[in-house]
């Protein structure tokens, strides 16, 4: 049966390096996602591509519609990276299948998506606040053989915290 691996991290070059790590060693990378507040460049590491035009893109992205860029070295390894907003947060980057959930879910946002990929509410709420406070949110389904291969290469790339649902 398939568990959903959610990781935290501080920098999001942590995060990318985890991802390029777990497809190294020859993993599925179709179900990684990673959410980040676009905000401060220096923290987050977004790239300057991701804003396009004037304003902030409010792309729907469970369409397919990606919004000029992708989440730093992530290029290659995830698909339908994008940033969009959600209201009460502001203007997100997401890659991955999270992406579609988030976009879908207008009154949930990222609460209403981690809980589509199996988060209990209350843990999800506290993601939520990680991505406010300029945390990386990493999430990937995987199957249950699996799991402890990838909650190590998480954990071994500086991830604060690393949980299975």
């Amino acid at each position: 049966m398939p568990k959903t691996v959610v990781a935290v991290f501080d920098h999001q070059s942590h995060a990318e390096n985890a991802a390029r790590q777990i497809k190294d060693q020859g993993l599925r990378t179709d179900d990684i996602s990673i959410v980040a507040k676009q905000g401060d460049d220096r923290e987050t590491g977004i790239t300057a591509e991701m804003r396009t035009g004037t304003g902030p893109r409010n792309d729907n992205i469970s369409d397919g519609v990606i919004a000029g860029g992708v989440l730093g070295g992530l290029a290659g390894l995830l698909i339908g990276a994008g940033s969009m907003v959600v209201p009460g947060l502001g203007i997100i980057a997401a890659a991955g299948p999270i992406t579609g959930l988030i976009g879908g879910a207008v009154t949930g946002g990222i609460v209403g998506g981690l809980v589509d990929l199996g988060i209990p509410e209350q843990r999800s709420r506290q993601y939520e606040t990680d991505i406010r406070a300029g945390k990386i949110l990493f999430s990937m389904k995987t199957d249950e053989d699996k799991v402890e291969q990838v909650a190590s290469i998480l954990r071994n790339n500086g991830a604060i915290s690393v949980d299975i649902y």
